[in-house]
């Protein structure tokens, strides 16, 4: 199994799909305004089929809005897996966020790969404490490394923590989107790769740490350097995956938005697997965030 790219996914369908007016505050990514419920089902349908269709494991779990949950879409944020059989349940911001996490999709884990503990970091949202799991942390699995945009959603203690934890070096950076706030989630602009990372290197404000970040990803990796007006087309959020070969999920308006030359570098590694998302995408997330990988060993089943 590569450690950077899983094999399986845990997705959410939501019903009754809408913008969130707990989070517009500090996600500059997300559109105002009524949007077609339907149609947000229609693109969650098809991009499970295409993903299915290239090989990926997908486990769809459904959100019929009944608990006022407008971004279960993005499950990423609550929970995340880590080889070895480890998961960890995250502290989230905004408190209709809160409502997301769910036993059924922890039992399904159990029941269908090989987990050892639950570290459960969600008690500390009463503290006023954040880390918003793969959003707010971009994992480098092979070389144990977690980037982080510094934001009121990534908690530096918390952080800590859970490297200290799952053994991972905290690389923290302050960044900043077009309107000069906080990037909300790291994942926006950023995604590592088995071989090449995307990252809007513009963003981190500090010089100097925005070159040890640049030279931390090239010891291992193909840097592609995003625009920041790339990242405002969700360029970043894009997730590896291994299905039938390696791929690499995106929407298709990010990768519309990608140089030729920025293609070929993730083409000489990986296929690209663009996903139609638009009416999602105004929630303030992309296909990055409606996956949450499953890096954990799939237990065996043995005929009777």
């Amino acid at each position: 199994m590569n450690p950077q790219a899983p094999r399986a996914v845990v997705m959410v369908r939501p019903h009754a799909f809408r913008s969130n007016p707990e989070t517009q505050g500090d996600n500059g990514f997300q559109t105002a305004g009524t949007v077609d419920a339907q149609q947000a089902l229609a693109e969650f349908d098809a991009a499970v089929a295409k993903l299915r269709a290239a090989g990926v494991t997908v486990h769809v779990f459904d959100d019929h809005g009944d608990r006022d949950t407008p971004d279960s879409v993005f499950p990423n944020n609550w929970f995340s897996t880590h080889a070895g059989g480890h998961v960890a349940l995250y502290p989230m911001h905004a408190e209709n966020r809160r409502r997301e996490r769910r036993s059924d999709v922890i039992e399904l884990l159990k029941t269908d790969y090989r987990v050892q503990d639950v570290i459960d970091y969600s008690g500390l949202e009463q503290d006023g404490l954040s880390l918003e799991g793969t959003g707010a942390m971009v994992l480098d699995h092979l070389h144990r490394i977690a980037y982080v945009a510094q934001s009121n959603r990534a908690d530096p203690v918390l952080l800590e923590r859970f490297c200290t934890h799952f053994n991972y070096e905290p690389m923290a950076f302050a960044a900043a989107d077009p309107d000069g706030l906080p990037v909300y989630h790291t994942n926006v602009m950023m995604g590592i790769g088995t071989d090449y990372a995307l990252i809007c290197l513009d963003m981190i404000q500090d010089p100097t740490r925005r070159a040890e970040v640049a030279a931390r990803l090239g010891e291992t990796r193909e840097v592609i350097n995003l625009t920041v007006d790339q990242v405002t087309h969700f360029a970043g959020n894009a997730l590896e995956l291994t299905g039938t070969s390696r791929l690499l999920a995106l929407s298709a308006r990010a990768w519309d938005a990608l140089r030729s030359d920025q293609k070929a570098v993730i083409e000489r590694s990986a296929t690209a697997l663009p996903l139609s998302i638009p009416t999602l995408e105004t929630a303030g997330g992309s296909v990055r965030c409606m996956l949450a990988g499953i890096h954990l060993t799939p237990r065996e089943r043995f005929a009777a």
